[in-house]
């Protein structure tokens, strides 16, 4: 995508997404992300911690969209979020974990005395070589260069993104080339494509927007939650299956991803069956992100666990749901089985996931100082997230009867 097409998009979409339309600014988010993750990446030097500051920039500038007045001041906003916090993630690097942090990661390293597996040692060198790279770089060309061969290795769009002039790009790539040896360029090159953000990234930010803004209505809902994670969605499968199925893996389970399965299966039960393929493949996809925290193999297997786990409950709530909108009448049959299929998925979430994530973020904190989970972690799986999704659920369930004439 090209830097035109890009300003063309944010123009396009941002009047809608300023208004709540999760879609339209999860398009904003696909087109943009290589650049906001390349800042983050060139200031902390670390892919991860990079993704996660990219992802809480687009969830800050969304939860602040309606103050911005002029669409052409989004993207130099967005850049100067992304900064602040990037500059704010190394500052807590150099000021160190503080004690309560330092000794419940000591507690949790006590606990787990296993060696780090292979897979962990592997990433560890990723991230040393990667670390290594992008310092040997000219401070003033490390963003230019991972956008320069992000973006197709064109200067004119590295300008556009940035907000610089040509000749400027130019110049500091120039420079690059000049004190940078060329087999190190070489392997930068292949570095700044292969770790450049996935589809999934837009699906993790998208996941996130439903619980980080206040809910303007149930139909609101409805309609954002399922064109959040997947665009504007394809017909009643777009809002009813995929979109919803992964916000299902990571923001609240049955509040979120049977949401846009619950309406759909109750207003146009002929696209269930796909639609709930779309939200149990989509519960599995989603909770993986799960994953990326897990240090040694026991989370890991834990984390597998809940997964797995959070699948199947997902899984037997949209079919179970189907057999109920095909075989009985009136609101009560649904609206019990709704109800505990959110209270068994929202117990999954708030009692044995926090518990299995704990060591996890007692490392975290040892090692990035912060005390509280990432923030997109706290949009999707967080105690908030799940009440939040709950009430928005419910609000959505009562719309759907009521539009189909079941209340």
């Amino acid at each position: 995508m090209n830097a035109d097409t890009i300003e063309g998009l944010i123009h396009h979409e941002l009047p809608a997404a300023a208004d709540g339309d999760h879609g339209a600014y999860s398009r904003i988010v696909a087109g943009c992300q290589n650049a906001i993750t390349g800042l983050a990446l060139a200031i902390v030097r670390d892919v991860h911690a990079s993704e996660d500051i990219a992802q809480e920039a687009f969830l800050r500038a969304w939860q602040n969209l309606r103050r911005l007045q002029n669409p052409a001041s989004f993207l130099p906003w967005l850049r100067q979020i992304t900064r602040n916090l990037a500059r704010d993630h190394l500052r807590d690097l150099r000021h160190g974990p503080r004690a309560v942090d330092d000794a419940e990661a000591m507690i949790a390293a006590a606990a787990d005395p296993q060696p780090p597996p292979v897979e962990q040692l592997i990433e560890d060198e990723r991230q040393r070589v990667a670390t290594e790279l992008i310092s040997a770089l000219p401070d003033d060309s490390r963003e230019v260069l991972l956008l320069y061969y992000r973006e197709g290795q064109s200067s004119q769009q590295v300008a556009a993104l940035l907000g610089l002039s040509d000749a400027t790009v130019r110049k500091r790539l120039s420079r690059a080339r000049a004190t940078v040896r060329a087999e190190l360029l070489a392997r930068f090159a292949t570095f700044a494509c292969d770790s450049a953000p996935s589809a999934a990234f837009t699906a993790l930010v998208a996941t996130a927007l439903g619980v980080a803004s206040p809910v303007a209505s149930a139909a609101v809902v409805v309609s954002a939650l399922g064109a959040g994670a997947v665009g504007s969605g394809v017909g009643k499968l777009g809002v009813g299956g995929v979109g919803t199925g992964v916000t299902a893996g990571v923001a609240g389970g049955a509040a979120g991803g049977g949401l846009g399965f619950l309406v759909d299966a109750v207003v146009h039960y002929d696209w269930v069956i796909l639609a709930g393929i779309g939200g149990t493949l989509g519960a599995y996809l989603g909770s993986r992100y799960l994953l990326r925290f897990a240090g040694n193999d026991t989370e890991r297997t834990a984390i597998r666990g809940f997964i797995h786990g959070i699948t199947a409950t997902s899984a037997v709530f949209c079919f179970g749901m189907l057999l109920l909108v095909v075989l009985t009448h009136g609101w009560v049959p649904i609206s019990a089985f709704a109800i505990a299929g959110m209270a068994v998925i929202n117990y999954q979430y708030l009692v044995p996931l926090p518990r299995i994530m704990a060591p996890c973020f007692a490392r975290e904190a040892q090692r990035t100082g912060r005390r509280q989970p990432p923030l997109t972690y706290q949009l999707t799986c967080g105690a908030p997230a799940v009440w939040i999704s709950s009430v928005a659920a419910l609000a959505a369930l009562l719309y759907a009867l009521f539009t189909s004439g079941r209340l």
